[in-house]
């Protein structure tokens, strides 16, 4: 192969694995909006109901009173482009992308008392010097 054909499969070969997501998180939450999510969930649905639209919280925890707060997380990544440099993905790597977190606070009847939904921008850095 010349030179030339080789950088270019090159660049082609990066961009193909660039374009590659990484996700994590409860798939529920994946094609949710804010408003899609408050059409699903009202106050006093239970938690059986709410285990029914979007399966186990990621992490449970209480308020000082008692009160249940489930959180739902969904995040989805890509490489840097960073990662396809040679000897240099191995000091500075990682990855980026957006991150949906939905937290469900249950009263003491373990109904919806409220909810939110909330979108971010994240980062994960992975190479020696992150």
């Amino acid at each position: 192969m010349p030179d030339v054909t080789k950088i270019v499969f090159a660049i082609l070969v990066c961009a193909g694995l660039a374009a590659c997501g990484t996700t994590a998180g409860n798939e529920s939450l994946r094609d949710e909006t804010s408003a899609s999510v408050d059409a699903k969930l009202s106050k006093g649905m239970t938690q059986t109901e709410v285990r029914g639209l979007f399966g186990d919280p990621i992490s449970l925890s209480f308020t000082d009173g008692g009160k249940e707060i489930w959180r739902y997380r969904f995040d989805l990544l890509q490489p840097k482009a960073v990662n396809f440099i040679p000897y240099v993905n191995l000091v500075k790597s990682g990855q980026e992308g957006k991150r949906k977190e939905l937290v469900i606070l249950f009263n003491d009847e373990q109904l919806v008392e409220k909810h939110t939904m909330a979108n971010s921008a994240i980062e994960v850095n992975t190479g020696l010097l992150d």
